[in-house]
């Protein structure tokens, strides 16, 4: 399994990004995917993520409403699109994938429960 997210970058406040991540090795619809961002000196955090079939969908209160994550069965992607970027949203981001059962939100949620990670992509928002 390989995860290859792409699209990072310098951008200023109020700004947007697309970040994409191609997997191979798995099929997307199968499996859980995911965002998870970590700032310097912070923890990992989900950013948002989809369950296996798009059952559930979930997103962090810090970038609801902004952010929006989507998938392409046919490119066998996932993406993340930032809108509206604050300062705080500047960490690497990293595309991740587990097989989770698609109802167990908090097992989706959980970093823990995902097996396959990308190496990650640097966002830096800031003016």
């Amino acid at each position: 399994v390989q995860l290859v997210e792409s699209g990072g970058g310098l951008v200023q406040p109020g700004g947007s990004l697309r970040l994409s991540c191609v997997a191979s090795g798995i099929a997307v619809d199968n499996y859980a995917m995911a965002w998870f961002r970590q700032a310097p000196g912070k923890e990992r955090e989900l950013v948002s993520c989809i369950s296996m079939g798009a059952v559930n969908t979930r997103y962090s209160d810090s970038v609801k409403g902004r952010f929006t994550m989507s998938r392409d069965l046919a490119k066998n992607a996932v993406y993340l699109e930032m809108n509206n970027l604050k300062p705080e949203d500047t960490a690497v981001y990293y595309c991740a994938t587990g097989t989770i059962p698609p109802t167990l939100v908090v097992a989706l949620i959980n970093d823990r429960s995902y097996d396959y990670w990308g190496q990650g992509t640097e966002v830096t928002v800031s003016s």
